[in-house]
């Protein structure tokens, strides 16, 4: 499991647009976003939490890993 901080993420579009960067590198994750607290959790992912981070950042919303809970 991947946890993001995504600060510039405000409405549905940007949702669906860090959903559809990250399955375009992880096709079979699961990705879940807390559009209030401006959090996304990728679960099952098998590339690392950077390689996810910059596809979410080539998307247009910079993505702060967070530490594994």
């Amino acid at each position: 499991m991947h946890r993001f901080k995504v600060e510039k993420m405000g409405c549905g579009g940007c949702v669906n647009s860090i959903t559809r960067a990250v399955l375009g590198i992880e096709p079979n994750a699961q990705v879940e976003v807390d559009l209030g607290a401006k959090l996304v959790t990728v679960l099952g992912a098998t590339v690392p939490a950077d390689r996810i981070a910059q596809a979410i950042a080539n998307a247009g919303f910079p993505a702060a890993p967070l530490a594994a809970a």
